[in-house]
């Protein structure tokens, strides 16, 4: 045999086993292939219920609870209100038991007003279900925002309790203890004569001399006199009608205009046995004289709860800042005998901009400022602002985009669009006068004086542009920007509690100085 035979079956033999193991490789392969796809096709459903939750918040208020589960893809939800007790059961699709919704047990406190406790489990495969059991009955809202800003899909659940809490009836609680102190100084009335109230001033005129202070002792002494001197601008819509001589004057008295026949002073009642005449004023009751009314000023925390509002280099939130600012500067107007205040918000929750103007407007407020922290795309910038109502478009380029930006708090913060009455608010904006804007002017321009004194000014007159929280079409409305919080020097100045203080007694000097150039005609004071 030659060696060339030997090694041709040698070659077919090795030619052989590659050809076998290329076969095996590929068969294989082939069941790999097709176990892979077996794979992929029953995991496939598991895939289209991968949503991830990303933050679970809770928002406990005395005007509703909110409770924002943010996810990376739209959540499906079914919910149903049960009683006997009371407890909202939510069962959320597409979704497993993870961390987050475990974690929404523990931010339950206990001074939720409308949630007692919350149970969370795995329901079903790939459904979870929430039982909130409640304190009481509520109106729950239920609704899913789209993404926005550093927001991704959140699915919102608003707890209304069954009866709302009335502002008006608050500050009514909140001024019988005041009622006795306003009793005593109009007891002590000063026998001095009084002096004659300033002119009117423009939006960036100050008085004479600061005479804030004698004209609120007149005030609250209820002196015929303190209205008597120069001609008084009539107050915003509804105008007031300058009194006719009474035809029989046995002793004359000073007029006592009726408060607005509206809702937002149903409770001015006839309980002082007064008549009212064909001008709408309201005749003091035989025997008893008139009493001046609490002037009632209406503070408006920018932004809270689901809305930061600006954030500083420094980790500095807007919505903290406007808080504590606003609470300083009630706690100056409660100290006042004669004045009182309400607040759109006294705690971190979202307010959304048309109620922050419906609450104002229920308490029949004389004066509205909303407090803020100012923002720019440029650390630069720096000074400390008041703006009011335009008409006719913004007063500058930074005014627009500060509107912009304030005005976008609803999308933030979140409101439900089924439950926003678009006709009602449009009306209610489109009805801001001349009138409600010049009055706000002059009221702003004291306050910038006020605040200039403490902090350089971005602008040395009130700006204007179109914000919505300022639409209120019956009480001069003004919103200060205490400073810029993208600045880092005066995001410091923000984190100071004096400087915070100081702001706020310079709104409330300004608001003071306002009123003593301006001054309300005497009204029946709402008991």
């Amino acid at each position: 045999m030659s060696r060339k035979m030997l090694i041709k079956p040698f070659r077919s033999i090795e030619s052989a086993a590659t050809a076998t193991h290329n076969w095996r490789r590929r068969q294989i392969l082939k069941a790999g292939a097709s176990t892979l796809v077996l794979g992929l096709s029953v995991a496939a459903p598991r895939l289209a219920w991968a949503t991830s939750v990303i933050g679970v918040r809770v928002w406990p208020a005395r005007d509703y609870t909110r409770v924002t589960i943010e996810s990376d893809q739209p959540l499906q939800n079914s919910q149903q209100l049960l009683q006997g007790p009371d407890r909202l059961v939510v069962d959320l699709s597409g979704l497993d038991l993870d961390d987050a919704l475990k974690n929404l047990v523990s931010k339950i406190t206990p001074n939720d007003p409308q949630i007692q406790a919350v149970r969370v489990g795995q329901y079903q495969q790939h459904v979870v279900r929430m039982v909130f059991d409640l304190k009481g009955s509520v109106k729950p809202q239920v609704f899913m925002l789209q993404p926005v800003g550093s927001y991704k899909y959140r699915l919102v659940f608003d707890l209304y309790p069954a009866v709302a809490p009335d502002p008006l009836m608050d500050l009514l609680a909140q001024t019988e203890r005041k009622q006795q102190q306003l009793d005593a100084r109009e007891a002590m009335k000063d026998s001095a004569p009084p002096s004659t109230p300033s002119t009117l001033a423009g939006p960036n005129t100050p008085p004479a001399h600061d005479n804030s202070d004698a004209f609120f002792e007149r005030y609250a002494q209820n002196d015929a006199n303190a209205s008597s001197g120069a001609p008084h601008p009539a107050p915003p819509v509804p105008p007031a009608v300058v009194v006719p001589p009474s035809p029989k004057p046995a002793v004359p008295k000073p007029p006592v205009i009726a408060q607005r026949n509206n809702a937002n002073n149903a409770n001015t009642g006839s309980d002082d046995g007064a008549s009212s005449d064909d001008y709408g004023f309201t005749a003091p009751k035989p025997g008893k004289r008139g009493t001046t009314r609490l002037l009632t000023v209406a503070i408006d925390p920018g932004h809270g709860g689901e809305d930061p509002g600006a954030i500083g280099s420094a980790g500095t939130y807007e919505k903290h800042v406007a808080l504590d600012i606003a609470k300083k500067l009630r706690a100056k107007i409660d100290a006042q005998p004669n004045m009182r205040a309400m607040m759109t918000r006294d705690a971190d929750f979202f307010v959304p901009l048309n109620v922050r103007v419906q609450k104002a407007r229920r308490v029949g407020a004389d004066l509205f400022v909303s407090i803020h922290a100012d923002a720019f795309t440029t650390p630069a910038a720096r000074g400390s602002s008041v703006f009011a109502l335009s008409e006719h478009g913004a007063s500058s380029a930074a005014a627009r985009w500060m509107a912009n930006k304030e005005n976008s708090s609803d999308q933030i913060g979140g409101i439900s669009v089924q439950t926003a009455d678009a006709a009602v608010n449009r009306a209610l904006f489109d009805m801001s006068t001349t009138a409600q804007i010049r009055d706000s002017l002059r009221y702003g321009g004291f306050v910038l004086n006020e605040v200039g004194e403490i902090n350089k000014l971005h602008k040395g007159s009130v700006e204007q542009a179109g914000f919505a929280v300022l639409k209120a079409p019956d009480i001069p409305s003004i919103l200060v920007e205490t400073a810029f919080i993208s600045n880092p020097e005066e995001e410091s100045k923000l984190n100071d509690d004096a400087y915070r203080d100081k702001m706020a007694n310079a709104i409330m000097k300004g608001i003071k100085r306002y009123f003593a150039a301006n001054p309300p005609l005497a009204k029946s004071r709402m008991t």
